[in-house]
């Protein structure tokens, strides 16, 4: 497993621990598949903060899919970079078919872990490749997840994959988030990413030229960090947690984008 792979070890420790806390997250998977898979993380990525942020972050692309899905139901859901994320299960709004998609080693892992069925599959995908998109499945109506991807490609791959998704659904619904060119630089100095060997990062400072000549258009900015769920915290790792993860320098930092075809 490469360097980028491994990162899916980091938000999986964090909602494991946090499901443990019974705060935020319900996830009974990640605190099955982390202990069974007892990958040794290190540094930053064990801390308490970025657990708090990793599961705040799966709670809103959850919260996201579902409202999307209530909106139609009969839709296609595609999981890109999945890892070994159980959303599949914690998104109790059914939908017509649900595709998780990784590299072909993580997809081989997962496969331990989750079944397939007559709505959830797998597939082994490479998302800097846009010409396998044409292996998904037809549909009408497209949502797609994009969490924790887009900063390991270029904006280029970024343009690619969503050109290739907009040609082959009609109507798209994506959630994405990203790294800012100042994030990618504050990242060299301290990034969980980097205790498992990752060097390379990229950045989107202009959203509007990622989609430029798409049809797909910009939505609106979300909030990695919700009231409610920041005062699902005690007192104090809330007061702490506001300091590292609200303001706005981390907004310099991470945003979360919402866009529409």
């Amino acid at each position: 497993m490469n360097e980028v792979n491994k990162t899916l070890y980091i938000p999986l420790y964090g909602k494991s621990k946090v499901s443990r806390q019974g705060i935020i997250l319900n996830d009974p998977s990640a605190e099955r598949i982390w202990k069974e898979e007892a990958f040794p993380i290190c540094g930053q990525s064990r801390s308490k903060w970025l657990a708090y942020n990793m599961a705040m972050r799966a709670r809103v692309f959850d919260d996201w899919t579902d409202s999307m899905l209530k909106r139609s139901d009969d839709a296609l859901v595609l999981h890109f970079g999945c890892g070994l994320d159980s959303r599949n299960m914690r998104v109790k709004t059914p939908c017509s078919e649900w595709v998780d998609c990784d590299l072909p080693d993580v997809i081989e892992i997962r496969r331990r872990y989750f079944q397939e069925d007559e709505t959830y599959h797998m597939m082994a995908l490479d998302a800097s490749k846009p010409e396998q998109i044409g292996s998904l499945p037809d549909h009408d109506i497209a949502i797609v997840v994009l969490e924790g991807l887009s900063m390991y490609l270029t904006n280029s791959q970024v343009h690619d994959l969503l050109q290739a998704l907009d040609e082959k659904y009609r109507k798209l619904h994506i959630l994405m988030d990203v790294y800012t060119e100042f994030g990618v630089k504050a990242s060299k100095y301290k990034n969980p990413v980097n205790d498992v060997g990752v060097t390379k990062l990229y950045g989107i400072d202009s959203i509007g030229r990622i989609i430029d000549g798409l049809r797909i258009r910009f939505v609106k900015e979300h909030s990695f960090t919700p009231d409610a769920l920041v005062k699902e915290l005690a007192p104090v790792d809330r007061l702490f947690f506001k300091m590292l993860f609200t303001g706005k320098l981390y907004r310099k930092i991470y945003r979360l984008y919402e866009l529409e075809a």
